[in-house]
């Protein structure tokens, strides 16, 4: 990378922290900010979704501390990760808190932001690309398209207690959105699953999980909402996951870029199996 390419964006500050999303995967879908910081940082606290290649940008000698939340295993608690942020900025540490795609998004950011302002710190969002977006996109799979959906709902397959949330209006949502796209879902998908065909949606609707998304490990599994947690299981995939429900997902036959370039020959009428159109 050249001075050039930065010259004009702004200083990380010492004793302030940046807020900032690594995107799906890939590095190449860092933002400019997202790598001005990582060239400046000290500490770049991480969660277990960056990329190892985002990581690999870092100034010589910064301390890279990680700080990840996967489910079902031993994790740092939200309000020490909050509080080590704060500590690292009052030591007048160049401080980069590295989240996988968009802080905002699933992320706890907001919650980390408010600590910050809590205590007096100085802080910076830089947005990034998130993977029910991005990752989706590297999948081949659309979160809109005109012919199929006027509106998406994102959503988290489990709330802070670990079980699928209790405060999701799931009729609301299977009857007034063609395509949902879910944040940690794959453990909880069988009752998400049941949840939303008693709720009118079709059993053999498209159902997508994108695991590993936009990395050399990416892998898609395509299959319906009445077989999505038998096959899963039988799949053994593991988390992370972005799992997508709607005709969307019959796009991928034409729209696998990725699968293309290794030979898969894309099809150009992917929609003439859908089932459900949303209305004008």
């Amino acid at each position: 990378m050249t001075d050039a390419l930065f010259s004009g964006l702004p200083e990380l500050e010492q004793g302030s922290v940046w807020l900032v999303g690594a995107g799906p995967g890939d590095p190449g879908l860092l933002t400019l900010h997202a790598a001005n910081a990582l060239r400046q940082a000290d500490v770049i606290v991480h969660d277990a979704l960056v990329n190892a290649d985002c990581l690999s940008m870092a100034k010589p000698g910064a301390v890279l501390e990680f700080a990840g939340k996967r489910g079902g295993k031993p994790s740092p608690k939200q309000r020490d990760i909050s509080l080590r942020l704060v500590e690292l900025a009052r030591q007048g540490k160049r401080v980069l808190r590295l989240k996988g795609g968009d802080p905002f998004v699933f992320g706890r950011g907001g919650e980390e932001a408010l600590t910050l302002v809590e205590h007096g710190i100085p802080f910076r969002i830089v947005p990034g690309i998130t993977a029910g977006i991005g990752g989706l996109a590297y999948a081949g799979i659309p979160v809109t398209h005109r012919e199929v959906n006027h509106a998406v709902t994102f959503l988290t397959g489990h709330d802070s207690s670990g079980l699928v949330p209790d405060r999701i209006h799931w009729e609301g949502i299977a009857k007034g959105s063609p395509v949902i796209v879910m944040y940690m879902a794959m453990k909880h998908i069988g009752q998400i699953a049941a949840n939303l065909m008693a709720a009118g949606r079709s059993p053999s609707e498209p159902v997508a999980f994108v695991c590993n998304a936009a990395t050399p490990e990416q892998t898609v599994l395509e299959t319906t909402l009445e077989r999505a947690e038998a096959d899963v299981v039988a799949s053994r995939l593991e988390p992370p996951a972005i799992v997508v429900v709607g005709e969307v997902v019959r796009l991928r036959p034409a729209l696998d870029w990725l699968g293309a370039l290794d030979g898969r020959v894309l099809i150009s009428d992917p929609l003439s199996s859908r089932v459900y159109k949303d209305p004008a």
